[in-house]
This record gives structure tokens, C-alpha cells and sequence, in this order.
């Protein structure tokens, strides 16, 4: 079953980054990177045209309480985020419909790819959602042809499940369980 989620107090940090709750004035940096080609398509959303529009969605964001903004801690810049999802209904094994999970859903700035943010973030959100949430188990997705995803996940001890065909795209489910996460540690 999906766990409750409520991440409006809660801010956890990581060797580079601060995981915080979205703030008002974060919307010009979504902005900054949600309105860059490539970024969103990659996760399945178009560029943000607008500054408007990443308002609304930060709003969203708000209201949902299960998104972490990325902040670097460096320079204090908003460069992604992490949302707790409720999990894909494709997971229909009977474990899953007796225990509480999530399913992560990341986004990085294209100027950051590549330096283990994104996995530096999952992980702690992982630890947070295990240790201090009690979750059972949580879930990841990543459409076939994003590379970068799927290597997050690899790094952060998801072990495959199954491939889905929608009507668009085609991706890879994974699944952690807490028990597998303690051995992998």
C-alpha cells in the first residue's frame, strides 16, 4: 500500500546537498532547470514554458508534500528534485499490497549530470524512508532508453523486477525492500 507521506517539515542533507521542502521563492531556479530540453522528457514531462508554469507546479509540489527540492550546499542553488510517488499500480504482487511504500522519482539539473548527485540524494531519502519512516519497501522506475536513471538506481541496490510497455513509453521497474537495503549497506 502507499505510505503516508508528509515531507512539509523535514530536511535532510547529504555530503553536497540540502533535501528540503519547496519554498516560494525556488521558483525561478525550477524554472532555470525545468525549462531546459532534455531534462523533463527524460522523466516524461515537456520543458516548462513558462515561469508561470513552474510556479504552478511548485505549488503542486507544496500542496502534494511529498517533493524534496535539491539544494547544493556550496552556493545554495536549487538544482532538482525528489518526489516520495505513490507507487505504480503494476506493482501487483501481494507483498506489495500488504506493505507501506513509496516510489522515487528524481529530476537533476543537465549541468549537473554526471556528478553522483542524483544517487547521493536517493540514498539519503532511501535511509530516510527506511529508518525514520518505517517504509517496507520502495520503487523506482526509469523509461528503457534513460541510461543515467537506471545506473542511479543500479548504484542505490534496486534489483529489477520488470519491464512495462505503456502506450507511449517503455520502461524498467525496480524494487527495494528494507531487508534487501540492509544487506546492501
Amino acid at each position: 500500500m502507499n505510505a503516508k507521506v508528509d515531507i512539509s517539515n523535514v530536511t535532510l542533507e547529504t555530503e553536497r546537498l540540502i533535501l528540503r521542502p519547496w519554498k516560494d521563492s525556488d521558483a525561478a531556479e525550477l524554472y532555470a532547470y525545468a525549462s531546459v530540453d532534455g531534462v523533463g522528457q527524460m522523466a516524461g514531462w515537456e520543458p516548462h514554458k513558462s515561469l508561470e508554469e513552474s510556479k504552478n507546479i511548485l505549488q503542486m509540489f507544496q500542496n502534494g508534500k511529498n517533493e524534496f527540492a535539491l539544494e547544493l550546499k556550496k552556493n545554495h542553488k536549487v538544482i532538482g528534485s525528489l518526489g516520495l510517488e505513490k507507487y505504480n499500480p503494476q506493482l501487483d504482487e501481494k507483498f506489495y499490497e500488504e506493505n507501506k511504500g513509496r516510489e522515487i522519482g528524481y529530476v537533476i539539473s543537465k549541468e549537473y549530470w554526471g556528478q553522483g548527485l542524483a544517487a547521493e540524494a536517493t540514498k539519503r531519502v532511501i535511509r530516510y524512508c527506511f529508518e525514520e519512516q518505517e517504509y517496507d519497501f520502495l520503487a523506482c522506475e526509469h523509461f528503457v532508453s534513460n541510461l543515467q536513471s537506471q545506473r542511479v538506481i543500479e548504484k542505490c541496490g534496486f534489483r529489477f523486477l520488470k519491464e512495462i510497455q505503456g502506450r507511449i513509453h517503455h520502461s524498467k521497474m525496480y524494487t527495494l525492500s528494507k531487508n534487501e537495503w540492509e544487506k546492501f549497506l
